[in-house]
């Protein structure tokens, strides 16, 4: 008696073979896709990038004069003080008679540059530190964990001001750091590592212990193999989406410290030095509701792709 075979639904076959076809890479967009709300603040993201790429073909078409033209024309006649938004300067101008929309359009340049370079700086050094903690575990650990816990120990936005303060002067720091721009990349790569560092260091304590791990030694692979073919890609997910989520904090970080005179140098546009400059002419509305609405708006759209990718990279996070 020849055995029965069970008739096979081809509609769910082809749906298993479709799904099983499906690679982790799209699994990722099928989720991330799903959450309008990222995807509306990647767009504005994506817009954003490309205005300040091309900040002097936006000024020229919508004929703004430059970030750092002076036009006393621009001015109240009677006292010389900043006029509102109008149709020649759709923004207004500022105390000085520079086009509010034009140091809009420029100053995104400065935040979106220190937001990647910082972060990218920061991440780079928080993932090799934090693994060669973790993984060597002994002395090297020790130190390395002594001297993050150090740099934790200082406030954030204090030990920023006082690099920065110190490193604004003169010929920078060791001669290469010079003060301006990259005085602030550097700063902010500098406070912000130790928190990448510290999360990096205890992914790697659970991952250094999986069975994997122990296969590889087995097999005799060498650390750097182990560290950087084993270890590292599963750490993919984790460093996207902190450094998503670290973004939009070094973008506030850069405008704190243009805020507090130790950023970004005048004459050069910076959203956190307009709101400087706003904060000595009350009456003149414009010059702090543009850029502060800039930086809101830009701030909350980066924690928006973050919340996004972090669940579509971990959905069970989402339960």
């Amino acid at each position: 008696m020849s055995p029965v075979v069970p008739a096979v639904d081809a509609d769910a076959l082809a749906l298993g073979d479709a799904i099983a076809a499906r690679s982790p890479l799209e699994l990722f967009w099928r989720r991330l896709r799903e959450d309008r709300v990222a995807l509306a603040a990647l767009t504005f993201i994506a817009l954003l990038v490309l205005m300040a790429i091309l900040a002097p073909l936006v000024v020229k078409l919508l004929g703004a004069p430059p970030p750092t033209e002076r036009s006393t024309a621009a001015l109240d006649p009677p006292f010389g003080s900043p006029t509102g938004p109008s149709s020649v300067h759709v923004f207004g101008v500022d105390t000085l008679g520079r086009d509010v929309f034009s140091r809009m359009v420029y100053g995104a340049r400065v935040s979106l540059v220190v937001a990647v370079v910082a972060t990218g700086s920061a991440v780079v050094a928080g993932v090799v530190v934090g693994m060669l903690a973790a993984y060597y575990g002994g002395w090297v650990d020790t130190i390395i964990s002594r001297t993050l816990d150090m740099l934790l120990a200082f406030p954030i936005l204090l030990l920023g001001l006082g690099l920065a303060s110190a490193c604004s002067l003169g010929d920078g720091c060791l001669g290469v750091i010079r003060p301006g721009l990259p005085v602030v990349i550097v700063v902010i790569a500098i406070a912000t590592f130790p928190y990448i560092a510290r999360i990096i260091r205890g992914q790697v304590l659970s991952l250094r212990e999986k069975e994997f791990i122990e296969a590889a030694r087995s097999l005799g692979a060498s650390d750097r193999r182990i560290i950087f073919r084993q270890i590292l890609p599963n750490l993919v997910a984790p460093i996207i989406v902190y450094a998503t989520l670290v973004l939009p904090q070094n973008i506030l970080f850069e405008a704190a410290l243009s805020f507090l005179g130790v950023g970004v140098q005048p004459p050069q546009a910076s959203w956190g030095q307009m709101i400087a400059d706003a904060s000595r002419s009350f009456d003149a509305w414009w010059l702090m509701f543009f850029p502060g609405i800039a930086l809101v708006l830009t701030v909350l759209a980066f924690n928006l792709v973050g919340d996004g990718l972090q669940d579509a990279l971990d959905p069970k996070a989402r339960a």
